[in-house]
């Protein structure tokens, strides 16, 4: 697999502007005969995709189920298999935390037991995020440290937060308390090294103290731990493919990966609206937009086949807003498929297509997985994103004599 240092050695600065939208978790399965994209009434995506080339595009590697970090990082360009980082790092950056050598962070979920300590709601019924703040402030006040080690609790979105272990001596190899699943106990924290075992101490007592406090709040009276890690070191987009990207999200978790990797975070709102709005006044001042609409993933994972279906549809809507900028590459997928039967994240290929005119169009009706299964790149590994973009926007030398 061609790497990101190989595409370094080719990268070139051009006056090409690209657009990478990402609908998360858009892949689905078929409901009463059809998917979500299938149901969905997209006539903007259809007439773009009918100006594409497309193809069925793979964020790991044929039947791997892949996290939201594995597969942003392979449309980043980054190889996923060779850069694995823990979603707490990605969490702790969205949320503008700063992070040193000394910590060890972890995102965290509220969630609901019952009186038995089972697991009833992994999210606490999506807690509003004031509500939220107001538990984090709760437990940021009840517990300042442990030991000698610092414990920084922030809020993120809905039930999300992210707990930050600072001291010395930490280690991110632990597994998560999360079982990933309703029905069961929370899990405590193991080492997956011995050195990790001082930090594992730490956690599970941070988890013990946590739950004390929450015992009586409900829907929020536990908290679930995953994606321990450090800070990593990895080369930005703009050193290794000369451009100069810009991230429009709402959500902690894709302003962390967007910032992990260098671009420059732009303030938005909440709705999709506010995104496309963000795009047309920093359209000037960048050449590369990562575009992220998260809902498409949040209903699927909650089973909400309608729901998915309207925000799909509502992207839809905003297509010609993109267009009317004149980007010369604009690429529409997803980061991984999230289908609302399964409630989940799965190992289904993502739909894609690229647009650009000097790519040679494919003979296809509708944005739907299907129709994209029919297209010339085939199917494809997602790390290819980066590369189709930078050489149709004519930001790839020549290889070779």
């Amino acid at each position: 697999m061609v790497n990101e240092n190989f595409i370094k050695a080719i990268a070139m600065p051009a006056d090409s502007k690209l657009v990478l939208l990402i609908l998360d978790g858009v892949g689905g399965l078929p409901l009463d005969g059809k998917t979500e994209l299938e149901t969905a009434h997209t006539p903007n995506l259809d007439n773009l995709a009918k100006q594409s080339i497309c193809g069925l595009a793979d964020p790991v590697d044929y039947g791997i189920t892949p996290g939201s970090g594995p597969g942003h990082l392979a449309l980043f360009g980054y190889n996923p298999l060779h850069y694995e980082i823990g979603r707490g790092v990605l969490e702790a950056l969205g949320v503008g935390m700063e992070l040193t050598g000394k910590d060890v962070v972890a995102r965290g979920n509220f969630a609901t037991v019952d009186k038995q300590g089972v697991i009833t709601d992994r999210r606490a019924g999506r807690i509003a995020t004031e509500k939220n703040k107001e538990i984090c402030r709760i437990l940021q006040n009840g517990i300042e440290e442990i030991g000698d080690v610092q414990v920084i609790v922030k809020p993120g979105k809905e039930h999300r937060f992210v707990v930050l272990f600072r001291g010395e001596g930490l280690d991110g190899r632990i597994t998560d308390t999360d079982p990933q699943s309703t029905g069961q106990p929370p899990i405590p924290a193991r080492a997956l090294a011995a050195e990790a075992e001082p930090t594992v101490r730490v956690v599970n007592a941070f988890v013990r103290k946590a739950v004390g406090i929450l015992k009586d709040d409900r829907p929020a009276n536990m908290i679930l731990l995953r994606g321990f890690a450090k800070y990593p070191n990895l080369s930005s987009m703009r050193e290794l493919f000369q451009i100069h990207p810009a991230a429009i999200a709402a959500y902690p978790m894709y302003k962390g990966l967007a910032k992990l990797v260098g671009m420059k975070i732009l303030e938005t709102g909440e709705t999709i609206g506010d995104e496309f709005q963000t795009l047309e006044k920093n359209f000037a001042y960048h050449d590369f937009f990562y575009v992220h609409i998260k809902k498409t993933d949040s209903y699927g994972e909650d089973g909400n086949f309608q729901a998915k279906v309207k925000v799909i549809e509502e992207a839809d809507k905003h297509i010609p807003q993109l267009l009317n900028l004149k980007p010369d590459v604009v690429v529409v997928t997803g980061d991984h498929s999230t289908p609302s039967l399964l409630k989940g994240h799965s190992w289904h290929p993502c739909p894609f297509l690229l647009y650009s005119r000097f790519a040679r169009v494919d003979e296809i009706s509708r944005f739907t997985e299907k129709e994209c299964a029919k297209g010339s790149l085939g199917r494809f590994p997602l790390v290819k994103t980066i590369p189709l973009m930078l050489s149709h926007g004519l930001r790839l030398k020549k290889f070779g004599a």
